[in-house]
């Protein structure tokens, strides 16, 4: 496969609500949509990259650059005969895992189309539909109690909600006397330190589902002083950024649960190895999110139907976040689990006119 053109997009849209995390709160997701041109086929991948440095050195601004200077010039250099091949050109680049998957996922895109089979039948997927968790921000706690209600209302098979330090227990409390046993789970974005274990603690007397990353974003020592201290399982998040990261933390025991995101590890190669290491070792993973536009949501939904998938995942309804998509948009299902793509590559159309109306930056190569 030899790639003739090359585009990078920032694209912008604002969130149909404000989404608050223990970082801060937003109004609007901004990311990179990687494009690529190989005789009559194209693909696309996103670069999940946000737009402040809040859950990852990698930001907008810094992936464009290794993108432009480092990747794209390797890339039009050189024919590829598998998504393998591609990681030969990463190697020299330390970090930058947004930007590495961004463009992976963009030729996984081409190469399913070339072989004319959906990116989840190609990665070994085993199912039609994903189950479907959500993520609901930091709000006033009748707005929030309204949202789990909604939500909940609405089919998905767990609630997680952000917390923060002042934001948790009394939190939870409250949810579990409105709505009584409902899968639930707490995000703490790394917003706590081991001072803070009586915290923990507490939340470990409401039957969660799992505590995901309560302690620092590059942390496995601490986290597995504090899973001995718990009952309710640790999930890593920020922690794992490789395929070692992982299995140390699993020889630590630092956590019982690994959120697998394909944006944060360097891309699908690296996630399905993360998630064959779990399944191995009867270690669940669930899909993680980062408020994807419709390719990387797409993308996300296929990794999903891994057989070591066993959690809902952090892939919601695209009206959860979006009033409109770049592509045609997903829904809920009744069941609580949203389809998987059948059609060849990603699955989705990309509608072009919508890709021109949230595009504050283009440049192609």
């Amino acid at each position: 496969m030899k790639i003739q053109k090359i585009e990078l997009r920032v694209v912008e849209i604002p969130y149909v609500h404000p989404f608050e995390t223990s970082f801060g709160r937003e109004e609007k997701n901004q990311e990179i949509i990687v494009r690529l041109h190989s005789k009559d086929l194209e693909g696309f991948g996103e670069c999940v990259a946000l737009d402040k440095p809040y859950y990852s050195y990698e930001t907008v601004q810094t992936e464009w650059h290794i993108l432009e200077d480092f990747i794209i010039p390797d890339v039009k250099t050189k024919e590829f005969e598998t998504p393998k091949d591609v990681q030969t050109i990463f190697k020299r680049i330390r970090g930058h895992f947004m930007a590495k998957a961004g463009i992976e996922e963009a030729f996984w895109d081409i190469f399913a189309k070339e072989k004319n089979v959906s990116l989840s039948r190609l990665l070994g997927g085993v199912k039609s539909t994903i189950d479907s968790g959500v993520s609901i921000g930091i709000d006033k706690m009748d707005v929030l109690l309204g949202n789990v209600s909604k939500r909940w209302d609405e089919g998905y098979k767990r609630i997680k909600i952000k917390i923060k330090p002042g934001w948790d227990v009394q939190v939870v409390k409250k949810i579990r006397k409105e709505f009584g046993d409902i899968p639930l789970m707490v995000d703490a974005n790394a917003a706590y330190t081991l001072k803070d274990s009586n915290i923990m603690k507490e939340l470990d007397g409401y039957g969660l589902m799992m505590i995901e990353q309560p302690l620092s974003y590059d942390d496995l020592y601490d986290h597995a002083v504090l899973q001995k201290e718990l009952q309710t399982p640790i999930c890593l998040d920020e922690s794992i950024k490789s395929v070692k990261d992982a299995k140390i933390a699993l020889e630590l025991e630092s956590c019982r649960i690994i959120n697998v995101k394909h944006g944060r590890v360097g891309g699908l190669l690296q996630a399905k190895e993360i998630h064959d290491l779990c399944l191995s070792q009867n270690i669940p993973v669930w899909a993680g999110g980062m408020l994807e536009f419709g390719i990387g949501r797409a993308t996300n939904i296929a990794l999903a139907s891994l057989e070591g998938f066993c959690l809902p995942n952090d892939i919601s309804a695209t009206n959860r976040y979006y009033k409109e998509d770049i592509t045609e948009p997903f829904a809920l299902n009744e069941d609580g689990t949203i389809t998987v793509p059948d059609r060849a590559g990603i699955g989705v159309e990309v509608y072009e006119d919508r890709l021109e109306k949230y595009t504050v930056k283009k440049k192609w190569y």
